[in-house]
């Protein structure tokens, strides 16, 4: 998908109304100052966020290419997910294969069970892999398998979420910058004053959670909104759909909007629609749902993309690459904003006839998405040009 020209970063002037301290740790004071301002403002930061200097600052890679991955990821059941193993396995392997860089991807899936993901990752290590990459996880029930992996002289990589095993390099949006423009865009879209529902992902991961509490603060910036209720969407439509329901049905009183986290949208744009209701629903980036405000351009005045989910991989993928090449990750977060759609960005985007039933997302490009990354490396050079 080609990037339209006149999508904007927000920016911290706004998407952030605040002061505070920056975070200046080991490794974050190396990177640009745009940066640190926007992604590393402590006021900002999920206190459990690590941000200090990398463990794989000085990591040599035990073997050469071509390289053996593992992908241990926690769930597939939603069009996000869906939408990353169609780039991995369609665009990714392809490419780096032919770079003469990859051997084989290992992929495993843990349907949210801990447990089950802390085995895989072993699995995988036993397996003699050269990185691991996982998603979305737990952020602190893996952290032996993490070290068991890096005892064998295999890194871990986290996107989309951290963890708090100090051997992890974490890649991914801050997600209380995200969740707070979400919500303070629903804000300002009802004049700052309204009852609100929020529908969170899969409470008790970081990502999550990390959204929803930027999400609030987001909301409470409009000095007459109440957040009535929040409930769970586990970032898939059907389920979001079915959750959103039950709650109308057993609630008739008046609210004004919903605010979801996005990979849920669409699920609640029907919900909505089936309930005969007026209730204003906040946009993410999956295209679906992008289509129907296409359609319906009076439903939303903007729409916010936390997380694409190619771009996340595409970022990620390389960010493990640029590592196993000795490159040298500065810090163990590597953070970025999120994207603002406007109404005349979708439908320079979209047809007028898109299909509302479209599972796929809409693509930033990873360019834009993941800014400058040789900010965040300490001999930066482009991976795809290694010479083994």
């Amino acid at each position: 998908m080609k990037l339209l020209s006149n999508i904007k970063t927000l920016t911290l002037a706004t998407s952030v109304a605040m002061v505070g301290q920056y975070a200046m740790a080991e490794g974050v004071d190396e990177l640009e100052p745009a940066t640190v301002e926007y992604v590393y403002n402590v006021d900002m930061l999920d206190p459990l966020q690590p941000i200090d200097a990398s463990p794989l600052r000085d990591f040599v890679a035990k073997n050469p290419p071509p390289w053996k991955i593992g992908y241990a990821s926690s769930y597939a059941g939603n069009s996000w997910r869906a939408d990353i193993m169609e780039d991995l396995q369609g665009d990714i392997i392809p490419e780096w294969q032919k770079l003469g860089l990859l051997d084989e991807v290992l992929i495993t899936e843990s349907n949210l069970n801990d447990t089950t993901q802390i085995q895989q990752i072993r699995q995988l290590a036993d397996q003699g892999v050269d990185a691991i990459i996982i998603c979305c996880s737990n952020p602190t029930a893996l952290t032996q398998s993490i070290k068991y992996a890096y005892d064998k002289g295999i890194p871990v990589f986290s996107f989309v979420g951290y963890q708090t095993s100090d051997l992890v390099v974490n890649s991914s949006p801050n997600f209380q910058v995200a969740g707070f423009a979400v919500g303070k865009a629903m804000a300002d879209e009802l004049g700052g004053k309204g009852k609100v529902l929020v529908v969170e992902g899969v409470p008790g991961t970081s990502t999550s959670d990390s959204q929803d509490t930027g999400i609030k603060a987001g909301l409470t910036t409009g000095t007459d909104i109440e957040i009535v209720d929040t409930i769970a969407g586990m970032w898939t439509d059907q389920v979001a759909q079915g959750e959103l329901q039950k709650w109308l049905a057993t609630h008739p009183g008046h609210i004004d909007a919903i605010v979801g986290q996005s990979s849920m949208e669409m699920g609640l744009l029907r919900a909505v629609k089936q309930s005969g209701r007026d209730i204003r629903v906040s946009i993410g980036g999956e295209l679906g749902a992008l289509c129907t405000w296409r359609k319906n351009p009076d439903i939303a005045v903007s729409a916010v993309q936390t997380w694409p989910p190619r771009d996340e991989f595409q970022v990620m993928w390389e960010v493990m690459m640029r590592t196993l090449q000795g490159q040298g990750p500065k810090v163990r977060s590597i953070l970025r904003g999120p994207v603002s759609l406007s109404y005349e960005d979708v439908a320079a985007h979209l047809p007028e006839d898109c299909d509302e039933n479209a599972q796929s997302w809409y693509r930033v490009g990873t360019e834009k998405w993941g800014g400058n990354l040789d900010q965040f490396f300490v001999r930066p050079a482009d991976p795809r040009t290694f010479n083994k």
